[in-house]
Order: C-alpha cells, then structure tokens, then sequence
C-alpha cells in the first residue's frame, strides 16, 4: 500500500472527523491509481478525478435545483470523514464466483451559507477501477417533503474522445444501436455511456443502486477544455424529477476505468456499489438454459392470442417439455397462455386460455424436471401487475413456476409515466420485492437500464433493456447489423444480464431480407459471449433437431466461476472465456467478428499448470459467409495446455464456440 493510503487506513482506525476549512481534500484507490480530489471553488462545491496523475475529470460541480433554491450554490464545506474497506463477497450467480470489494471511502459535508443554509453529503468511493460517488441530503425535519427539479452533477472530461451510445429520447425500451461519434457531436444519450478516452484508456459511465430516484441521462456539450457532460434525470409527467420524502440518498454515479474496453466488462465496481442480499435463503435461485415458444411467433407461424395457430396450448407446451427433457433445458417459456392477447380481451394472470390447461402442464413439468416459465405482459399497465401480482405470485408459486417473465410494452407506463421515471422505478423494485416473497425469479422485459441490484435482489435474473434477436424476425429494415452484438457487450452489457435470446438455427426469412445476420457458429458464439443467467436457445425446437451444434449449448451453463476477456475491440470483435463453477473446471468461449472476418489466435494460459486438456471447437468453415453460406460449420476436437495457442477461422459475421473439458487419466 502507498502512503497515501496508509494514512487513510490510520484515518479510519482512529475514526477521525474533521471540520475543515475551505481547502481541498482528496481520497485515493488502494493501488494510488485512482485519486479524487474535493473542494469548494467560487461558493460551489466541485471534484476532479486522476488516473496515474494524469487529469481525466477536470473541475466538476455538485448540486441539486429543488423547489426551494439550490444547494450547492453558495456552500461551504464543514466536515470530512475517511473510511476503507476490503473483502470478498461470494455470487449467488454471476460472471464470477468471488467479488473483491477494495476501496477508500471520502464523505465530504457542504452547507449552504443562505436561506435555509440546507446540508449536502457527498460520499466518494475509488476503487482501482474507478469511483462511484453519490449525494446524502439529511431529513431536517421528520415527513419533510421537497421535490428534485433537477441534479446538476457536472463530469467535465478533460477532452473529447469517440464514445458508443444510444439516444434517450428517441430510443423505445433501450432498444437501438449504438453508434459510435465523438461526445461533442452527441446529444443527451442513455448510460452506460462508453468512451475510448485515449490509447489504452477507456473510460464507462453509468450509475449503481438505482431506487425510489430517477435514471440518469446524459448531455455532453462542448467545454473551453474538453467536453462536459451534464446530468438529465428523467422526469414525471408534472416535470418534477424526483418526490423525496424524509433522508435521500441517490443512486451512485459510476466512472469505470479499463486499460482495454475488456477490462470494462471484468470490472464489478457496480455490483460493489450496491448493498449484500436481503434475501436470506437463496437456495431456490437457479441460473438455467430454457427454450420457448417464442421464435415461432415472432415468425408468424404461431400466435399469441388464442385461435388455429395458437401457440400456448396444452399439448404444444407439453411437446417442448418433451424435448426440453431431452436435452438438459431447464424450463420453458410460453408467452400467450392467459388472456389478453385477442382483440378486446381483458388481461388477467389469474387465469388461462381455455386451450391451455396450466394444472395440468405444470404437473407434467415436475414430472420431466423443467419448469413452466409464466409470462405476464401488461401494454405498460404497471398498476395491473401490481393489483394482481400478490395473487398471481401466490398462485404461480403452488404450480411450481419458478419463473416469470414481465413485460411492458406500451409508450408510457399506465398511460401517462416514463419507465425511467420515479414512478418506474418504484414499481419495478416492487415487482422484485414481492416476487422474492412468493420466491419467484424474474426477468424483465422493457426495464429501466439495469444498475446492479442483483446483488441485493438476486432473484432479479436477467433484463432485456436491448435491441434482441425479434429484430431478425420481423424488422423491416432488415434486423440487426453483423457489428450489434460485437457492441453490446461493451455498452449495453456493461449494465449487466440481457436477455437478448441468442442460438438461432434457421436463418429462413418473414421479411424479406430480414434474418440474423451472423453465422450458424456465431450464433453459439453468442450464447457465451452475451451473458445471461437465464439463457434461451430461442428458436423453434423443430431447428434443433437432429442439429450438431444443439450439443454445445446442451452443455453450457449460465453461471460462472470466472470470466475472462482475452480480446476484442469495440464493435469489431470479442472473445470471452467463462469458466463453470464446480469441481468440473471446465471452461466455455466464445468469439465473434462483425462483418470483417479474421484468424484470431487465442493463447490458453489461463488454463491450470500441469494439465491436458480436450477442446471441442465449434467454427466457421472455410467457405462460410454470413452472406452466402451461414450454416457451414465445423466441429473439431484437439489436446491442449496452457502453453497451447487456438488458431480460429471467423467468417464475415461468424464466430466460434469451444468447450475446453480435463482428459480424464
């Protein structure tokens, strides 16, 4: 440890807090990477962040505009406290097994010097990653009411670099492409916002613990120096921002720090933001790979709604059951099962479409071992879920669904509320709080972006809040581009699970000209490289059939022990390594291109010392091409080491999947 954070240590151990004067003070990363300073400049507190003594945060203001004045805007400061910490927190399921949670703590105390002189805790955490910092405005006086108009954090970047984003006012669910531009020529965008700050140097901006507040947006606009970006909550329908009652504490503004866009993706400093379990008994939790009928409806063979082509029925269910059991899928995943789908229907989770007898499947899936996954969409009636859900849960849960899928599709919640307001927030969190009651797992469909509560709430599996795999079905402008997925899991990933429903076999088009636009080896590739902890094999399980590359994913599981990213450059290329949890040690890859194809050589040196391995390597033929020939595919098997190097054949839009297994003695 430097000597700056010794001191902060003996800080810590004798509990000192100060009253300072006007000068700075600055708190640093265990590794002295990473140093904060805080001051008060002009009347207006402020904070500048370094890496390696190298500025990348230049002075940046803190505050709020509520209904009665500002705070932050004549202030001085009165106080500082020091504090440390370092352990290491066990998944329930995850990217990783084991968390190390290292930092050095600085809370800093403002008060205004007019009016009603209002009190301002700002607390600093840096980690060797990055920092997470956030606002603790005090109850002044028990059932005090006060409204958020809006909060001016300032992160003002030293200069202008090229960043990946999706606008926030003109992207429905989160669901568009990132598209890369410098953040000067950018208007206000969504977070995470990703950023190739300079030459081995990136920088991901997003926010941790997100409750009872609303999301983050952010506006870049041209500085004097560099570029500044400007907070935008996103408001009620009355233009308030945020209603606070009693004691706030906001959500943690997050700066991650990565030499390589990778280390952005191993980073948990989100997850470390946000507090342990309130769960007690997480037994019942189980990560999984399930199948649907879903594909199928996307395509326009089945409907949701009941009629001849209905796709929820009894014995539909049942056949996908059948092959689920086959196969080792844990559960399946019906949408259309309750009422509410036909035109004029009333929506109700209390009860199914008379082809669709749900005593009888759910019986039928305890006896094959797979799981009924239930599915409620609401159209955005939040309030319906919440009048229903407790029954519901209730319900489910003496069926044996383990389960639910939600969904809100609809331009504003009940008519009349952003997702990303307060009001979504709200609701959301009491979906998850009382689905833990009934223990229920939930994954949720047209979500606020997700900022860690997993951690806190694990029953939170796994969230779309992404422009998914229906947009190979049915887009009229031709699905996704060969770079999408080569993008995510840089942007959209680094908020955590997407449910982006990967492994489509059949690349048969609806739409002319609209199918995946990827390899059949990419879309393996995919299953390991976007990570969910509730995975789906979304096609149709007449397209497995009798399909060799079915075997990869019937051996690929959803949670990790460890995850590693070995390569790849934002919107060109990836490879992720994921090691299984268990004695087995196993580990999974995969790797994927956009549409330049390329010859990726992967050294094994994170395999254990002293052993041989088999590598099953599933990859793109010779003579594949996205374009031409997307199902040419080889499967190969090789002995391998840590001193051994693949050498992977990527097509145009292709990939590759390896499962690396110990050569029993």
């Amino acid at each position: 440890m430097n000597k700056l954070g010794l001191s902060l240590v003996l800080l810590v151990s004798n509990s000192l807090t100060a009253v300072c004067s006007a000068k700075d003070v600055l708190v640093s990363s265990p590794d002295g990477a990473v140093t904060v300073t805080v001051g008060v400049k002009n009347n207006q507190p402020y904070y500048t962040m370094n890496y390696h003594s190298k500025i990348i945060v230049l002075p940046s203001h803190l505050g709020f505009q509520v209904d009665n004045g500002n705070i932050g805007s004549h202030v001085k400061m009165t106080g500082k406290q020091y504090a440390s910490k370092d352990e290491t927190w066990s998944q329930v399921w995850g990217e990783d097994e084991l968390v190390r949670n290292h930092y050095n703590e600085l809370t800093v105390s403002f008060q205004e010097q007019t009016g009603a002189k209002k009190k301002m805790d700002v607390q600093f955490r840096v980690f060797n990653d990055g920092i997470g910092f956030r606002y603790i405005l005090p109850e002044k006086i028990k059932g005090e009411k006060y409204c958020v108009q809006e909060e001016l954090t300032e992160i003002a970047l030293a200069h202008d670099a090229k960043a990946w984003s999706i606008p926030s006012n003109h992207t429905e669910y989160f669901e568009g492409i990132y598209t890369c531009d410098l953040l000067s020529k950018k208007d206000t965008v969504c977070t995470p916002l990703t950023i190739a700050y300079e030459d081995s140097l990136f920088l991901a901006i997003h926010e941790a613990a997100l409750k009872d507040y609303a999301s983050v947006n952010l506006t870049p606009r041209p500085a004097e120096k560099g570029v500044m970006l400007l907070t935008a909550l996103t408001p009620w329908q009355s233009g308030v921002k945020v209603y606070v009652e009693g004691e706030l504490k906001t959500p943690w503004r997050t700066i991650t720090i990565g030499k390589t866009a990778g280390d952005l993706m191993t980073s948990r400093l989100m997850l470390n933001l946000n507090e342990p379990t309130q769960i007690k008994d997480t037994s019942w939790i189980e990560p999984g790979r399930y199948i649907g009928i879903w594909w199928s409806i996307h395509k326009k063979q089945n409907t949701w709604e009941m009629g001849p082509q209905h796709g929820a029925t009894t014995e539909n269910v049942k056949r996908y059951m059948d092959f689920a059991a086959r196969h080792g899928f844990s559960g399946v995943l019906a949408e259309g099962w309750n009422p509410g789908w036909g035109q004029g229907e009333q929506v109700t989770y209390l009860k199914s479409y008379p082809d669709f007898d749900i005593d009888e499947v759910c019986r039928y899936a305890q006896q094959k071992d797979v799981r009924f996954i239930g599915h409620m969409e609401s159209w955005g009636r939040a309030s319906l879920i919440e009048q229903e859900m407790d029954e519901a849960f209730a319900w489910y849960q003496k069926l044996g669904i383990r389960v639910v899928k939600t969904g809100y599709v609809g331009h504003l919640m009940d008519g009349k509320e952003q997702a990303k307001s307060q009001y979504g927030i709200r609701h959301y969190r009491k979906v998850i709080e009382t689905a833990a009651k009934y223990q229920i797992m939930i994954d949720n469909h047209e979500p606020a972006m997700p900022t860690g509560i997993q951690r806190t709430w694990p029953n939170l599996m796994t969230q779309e809040g992404v422009r998914g795999q229906e947009y190979n079905a049915w887009d009229r402008r031709g699905g996704n581009p060969p770079s999408h997925t080569v993008t995510l899991p840089f942007t959209r990933g680094l908020a955590g699970p997407t449910d982006f429903t990967p492994a489509i076999f059949n690349f048969s088009e609806i739409v002319p000209g609209t199918h995946p636009h990827s390899t059949l080896a990419k879309q393996l590739g995919e299953f390991v490289v976007i990570y969910s902890p509730l995975q789906m094999a979304a096609d149709a399980i007449e397209n497995y059939e009798g399909q060799p590359a079915l075997t990869f994913i019937e051996s690929c599981p959803t949670t990790w022990s460890k995850t590693l990213v070995p390569s790849g450059e934002i919107g060109q290329y990836i490879t992720v390594a994921r090691r299984e949890r268990g004695d087995g040690g196993r580990w999974f890859i995969g790797s994927i291109t956009n549409e330049t194809a390329r010859q990726i050589e992967l050294p094994l040196s994170f395999l254990d010392a002293d052993t041989t391995y088999r590598a099953i390597i599933y990859e793109d033929a010779a003579d594949a091409d996205y374009e031409t020939n997307p199902y040419a595919m080889t499967i190969r098997q090789t002995e391998v080491t840590r001193e051994s190097i693949l050498h992977l054949n990527l097509a145009r839009s292709g990939g590759a999947a390896i499962r690396i297994e110990k050569v029993k003695e």
